[in-house]
C-alpha cells in the first residue's frame, strides 16, 4: 500500500507531483509544477458522475473500469517513463479527495514496481493549506511608485540580488491596468493564482521581509486573496519616484512593441474615464505611431488613480510607515543595490552575492 503523507511533506519531498484529475479540473487551478495524467477525460468523468447519482456507487465504480480498462497499458507507460526522468525518485500522485482515482493510480504504478506517495486528503486539502497560509501574518514591504517608475523591473532586480520577492503582476501575466495584458501570456484562474502565491509564500516562509508591488484587488482578472490583500493594507510602504520623461521612456518601451489595434482597444475600454478629448488625442497619437504623445496621455489618468489609491493606503487603526525612494537617472539594478547598501531591503539568509 502506497504512503500517504500530508500536505507539507508531500510538496517538501523529492519526486515529480502527478494530478490525476481530470484536464478541466486541472486548468482550473493544480499544485504548480504538478503534470496532468487524468484517468478520465472530462466527458468520462461526468458521465461517471451522472451514473454515481442516478445508479449509486457500484454502477459509477463498473463503469469506471470499463472506460480505464483500455488505457491501462498507455497510463502505465506514462507513469514509467516519468519515473525513469526522475530515478531514485517516488511518484507523487493525487487527485481531488486522495480518493478512488489516485489509488487507482497508485496501484498500478506499484504493480510496475515503481514507488509512488500519496496526498493525504488530494487536492482539496492542499487548496484548503493554500487558503490557510494566505490568513498566516507575513512580513510585508510594499513598493509603490506611479506608473512608468519600474516597480516590477525593480523587484526582479531585488529578487536577483537574494531579497524575498512576491511579484504578483509576474504571477498573473498582467501588469494591473487596461493595457496590462498586452504581449503577456494567457492569465491563469483566480484559483491557480492564489496557488501560485502560496509557493512564493512557502519558500520565503523564514525571510525578514517580502517585498511586494503595491496593486489594487484585481491584478487582470486574478484577485489577490483577502487575507494577503488586508495585510498589504497595513504594509510599510516604500514609494519610488523617477522625472516624468524617464518614465515616458519606460512606457514606451514596454507598449511602442505591442500592437497598435491592441492599444487602441485598450485605450478605447477607458476612454470614458480618460473623458473624450484625451481619448481622441491618445487614440490619434497610436494611428501615428507617436508612442510618447499615446502615453503622455495615459499618464495623467494613471498617475490620478495611483495618487487616489496612495492616499487610501495605510488608513488602518495603526498607519504603516511611509518611505521614499528617488530613482533618477538609476538603472533597476542601481536601484536595488541602493536599497540593500541602505539597509532597507536585507537579503535573505544564505543568499548573499
Amino acid at each position: 500500500m502506497a504512503e500517504r503523507q500530508s500536505i507539507e511533506a508531500f510538496l517538501q519531498g523529492p519526486g515529480p507531483v502527478v494530478d490525476v484529475r481530470a484536464p478541466a479540473e486541472f486548468e482550473k487551478g493544480h499544485i504548480p509544477g504538478a503534470q496532468n495524467l487524468p484517468l478520465f477525460s472530462d466527458q468520462e468523468r461526468a458521465e461517471v458522475g451522472t451514473s454515481h447519482k442516478q445508479q449509486g456507487r457500484t454502477a459509477a465504480v463498473q463503469l469506471g473500469l470499463s472506460l480505464v480498462g483500455p488505457k491501462l497499458a498507455f497510463l502505465g507507460e506514462k507513469l514509467q517513463t516519468l519515473s525513469k526522468s526522475h530515478p531514485g525518485q517516488p511518484l507523487k500522485i493525487h487527485c481531488w479527495r486522495g480518493g478512488m482515482r489516485s489509488g487507482s493510480i497508485a496501484w498500478l504504478a506499484e504493480t510496475l514496481d515503481l514507488e509512488v506517495l500519496l496526498l493525504e486528503g488530494g487536492y482539496k486539502s492542499y487548496r484548503q493549506w493554500v487558503l490557510a497560509l494566505m490568513e498566516q501574518p507575513w512580513p510585508i514591504r510594499l513598493l509603490g511608485g506611479r506608473t512608468g517608475t519600474g516597480k516590477t523591473d525593480l523587484l526582479v532586480a531585488l529578487a536577483e540580488q537574494g531579497v524575498a520577492v512576491l511579484d504578483l503582476e509576474g504571477l498573473a501575466n498582467h501588469r494591473g491596468s487596461s493595457f496590462g495584458g498586452l504581449g503577456l501570456p494567457a492569465q491563469p484562474t483566480t484559483e491557480h493564482f492564489e496557488n501560485k502565491i502560496a509557493e512564493v509564500l512557502q519558500q520565503h516562509r523564514s525571510a525578514q521581509e517580502i517585498w511586494v508591488e503595491a496593486e489594487s484587488v484585481q491584478v487582470g482578472r486574478c484577485r489577490i486573496p483577502s487575507g494577503l490583500w488586508q495585510q498589504m493594507q497595513g504594509a510599510p510602504l516604500l514609494e519610488i519616484t523617477r522625472p516624468v520623461e524617464e518614465r515616458l521612456e519606460q512606457l514606451v518601451a514596454v507598449y511602442g512593441i505591442q500592437d497598435p489595434l491592441a492599444l487602441a482597444d485598450a485605450t478605447q475600454r477607458i476612454a470614458r474615464r480618460l473623458g473624450p478629448q484625451r481619448t481622441k488625442t491618445a487614440l490619434e497619437a497610436i494611428e501615428q505611431a507617436d508612442w510618447h504623445g499615446a502615453c503622455a496621455q495615459m499618464l495623467d489618468y494613471y498617475d490620478r488613480c495611483y495618487d487616489h489609491e496612495l492616499e487610501r493606503h495605510g488608513q488602518t487603526e495603526e498607519p504603516s510607515p511611509r518611505e521614499r525612494l528617488d530613482c533618477a537617472g538609476l538603472t533597476a539594478q542601481g536601484a536595488a543595490e541602493q536599497l540593500i547598501e541602505s539597509g532597507t531591503a536585507t537579503r535573505s539568509a544564505g543568499q548573499h552575492h
